[in-house]
């Protein structure tokens, strides 16, 4: 089983540890809105194989762009990122967290009112 996991995004260049259990290179290729993105690198390291992936400056723009990483030979998809910018999305984002957080006090009052009525 392949497994990916952030370690971080500094400089413009996102950063992961790649397990997979074997000794060979794995071949990945991380997608943006469906075109590849060319500066990825992968090396061995001591936990597994290290990804980075520079993020281009051409991709970034308001809202939330979204990268995915497959598997180059079978095109199964092993892990994913997102990077949200600019104004609007501080908005969208605190609507839909109000909305989580009423959606959430919904619940809570059915749970309760449940509890009550199965005592």
């Amino acid at each position: 089983m392949i497994t990916v996991t952030k370690t971080r995004l500094f400089e413009g260049v996102w950063e992961g540890v790649l397990k997979t259990g074997s000794d060979v290179a794995p071949q990945i290729v991380v997608t943006h809105l469906a075109r590849e993105i060319h500066d990825v690198s992968v090396e061995a390291g001591p936990d597994g194989w290290v990804v980075r992936v520079a993020i281009p400056a051409n991709v970034l723009a308001d809202g939330v762009q979204t990268f995915v990483i497959a598997d180059k030979e079978s095109g199964a998809t092993l892990s994913s990122f997102s990077i949200i910018c600019g104004d609007p999305v501080a908005d969208d984002l605190r609507a839909e967290i109000d909305l989580l957080r009423a959606e959430l006090d919904l619940l809570k009052q059915a749970f309760r009112r449940h509890c009550i009525e199965t005592m």
